[in-house]
């Protein structure tokens, strides 16, 4: 077995380290390090926001932030014999947090955003398992590090039809970000490059917290030599990141590969898929044994049913789950912060039609006073 490494300067944007990633999605980015399966990649990563959100940033920055840079990505890595229809299995071997994370609500982004129009900074110090935050005084966060982002390249035919798709949603109205060359790494890659802001087949932005060191994420390849990239690490985030963001941070990622072959084509797999053997965190933080629970549904604040709307259940539950927060002496944005790094949304119920039922569960022990 084989070490490979992907070291960063962290004083560095990604732009003036060009070698280390990329912010794009495309099959022609070439690779950083080539391995064979079995070998094990160790990958240093920048946070989300590709150092802008630093101790020393101010809420203009977090008003009006170059998304053009988000995320930057380590990689690619070039799996040897990955091929088109085989399925690559990423063990996640450890996940080793930064010392410094924060909490941004960047206007016009978010679960809520026209609800949250102004900006709003956390700033976190990571240390000996938990978040803590002046910002935040009496919350503590115990550290589930992860990568928010965390997938394969697509191949050109995928990039196609995946561009066609995005660009037909934001033609009818869609919140998307298409293609463009501002703040592309590599330049070559910013016309027809994918973003890396949504989730997609070959994974990218999951942002999904159980994928911490321990867990196994299955991946169909697309493209000769499956391309994996990771990089968005989060300290820790609620299932639902509602303000966009969760404890973000820089992170070291160590990862080995297994190529199953033709696994995905015979099986019909289209989408990651995960697993793992034992608890993703700490049983009492994976549930916790104290926890206060708001419910949403399918109803509108002035009454009217929008049937089998999970979205709006969804909302109501936030939205509720703030304002018990404000009860208890938060303001509505710090609330709205600790929705997104320790709140978990979970659907309760989708089939007692015509409301859906969604609850939001805030767990009592991040509270230290």
């Amino acid at each position: 077995m084989a070490v490979h490494e992907i070291r960063i300067d962290s004083a560095l944007t990604l732009s003036e380290q060009p070698g280390t990633g990329h912010n794009r999605w495309h099959p022609d980015i070439s690779p950083v390090v080539r391995c064979e399966p079995g070998d094990e990649v160790v990958m240093e990563t920048r946070d989300a926001f590709d150092g802008q959100m630093g101790p020393n940033a101010t809420l203009k920055t977090v008003e009006a932030p170059d998304l053009d840079v988000v995320h930057p990505l380590t990689g690619p890595v070039y799996v040897e014999g990955a091929q088109p229809g085989d399925l690559l299995e990423i063990e996640i071997l450890e996940v080793v947090p930064g010392s410094y994370g924060y909490t941004v609500q960047v206007p016009g982004f978010g679960f809520l955003r026209e609800v949250f129009p102004e900006p709003f900074m956390v700033r976190w110090q990571l240390a000996d398992g938990w978040a803590v935050s002046e910002d935040l005084p009496g919350v503590r966060i115990p550290a589930a590090p992860f990568m928010g982002t965390i997938g394969l390249s697509p191949g050109h035919a995928s990039l196609a039809r995946i561009t066609a798709r995005e660009q037909a949603a934001l033609e009818r109205g869609g919140f998307v970000l298409p293609p463009s060359p501002d703040g592309a790494v590599p330049v070559e890659a910013g016309a027809t490059g994918l973003r890396t802001i949504p989730p997609r087949e070959q994974a990218g932005n999951v942002d999904i917290k159980q994928l911490g060191a321990g867990t196994r994420l299955y991946i169909p390849v697309d493209t000769p030599g499956a391309l994996f990239s990771a990089g968005d690490a989060h300290f820790a985030q609620g299932d639902c990141e509602a303000c966009g963001t969760a404890i973000e941070m820089t992170a070291t990622l160590r990862v080995r590969f297994t190529v199953h072959a033709g696994e995905a084509a015979e099986k019909g797999i289209r989408g990651p898929r995960f697993a793992r053997s034992d608890y993703w965190v700490a049983a009492p933080f994976a549930a916790p044994r104290r926890f206060y629970a708001t419910t949403g549904m399918s109803v509108s604040r002035d009454g009217q049913v929008a049937a089998e709307d999970a979205t709006l259940a969804a909302r109501n539950a936030l939205l509720d789950m703030i304002d018990h927060l404000g009860e208890r002496g938060w303001s509505a944005q710090q609330a709205y912060a600790i929705c997104s790094v320790a709140v978990d949304l979970k659907v309760s119920q989708l089939v007692d039609v015509p409301s859906f039922l969604v609850s939001a569960f805030l767990p009592e022990d991040i509270f230290s006073g």
